[in-house]
């Protein structure tokens, strides 16, 4: 496992994690979380938390990356990181929206938007760490079970 790409990949996938949430979350359905301020933080009151949101992300970003490189197969990293994204985004789709919509007093339009903003964001992220995560070539020039054929 190439350690140095999969730590560049995590800062990488944060940055733009972080820029896509305040363009989606935080500008276009920013209306829509206001909409419920007794489950959601104003504007105001949530810059005081945004540090630990951000360690958060970084944390979960490598945890990310590091199950990107155990799953692997060999392919373009831009195709990989795509599937990737793809099938987290998926499972961020039913445990995230799904569940808040059970268990929090929001409407279906609000579980929609951020069902459908975090597949966006988990594609997005997957690519990112599949175009910077490089494995590491073994001795034989060998990165992945596919390539080996196997």
């Amino acid at each position: 496992m190439n350690y140095s790409r999969l730590a560049l990949a995590a800062v990488a996938a944060t940055v733009v994690d972080g820029v896509y949430g305040y363009l989606v979350y935080g500008q276009v359905i920013g209306s829509e979380f206001a909409r419920y301020p007794a489950i959601y933080r104003s504007n105001e009151t949530q810059t005081a938390y945004l540090p630990l949101m951000f360690v958060g992300i970084l944390f979960a970003m490598f945890v990310a990356a590091y199950l990107y490189a155990k799953g692997y197969e060999g392919g373009s990293g831009m195709q990989e990181g795509m599937r990737f994204g793809v099938l987290v985004g998926l499972l961020m789709v039913g445990y995230v929206a799904g569940v808040d919509y059970a268990i929090m007093r929001i409407g279906k339009r609000m579980a929609l938007y951020i069902g459908l903003a975090g597949l966006v964001e988990w594609i997005v992220i997957g690519t990112v760490i599949g175009l910077v995560y490089k494995p590491v070539a073994s001795a034989s020039g060998v990165t992945s079970r596919r390539a080996a054929g196997v």
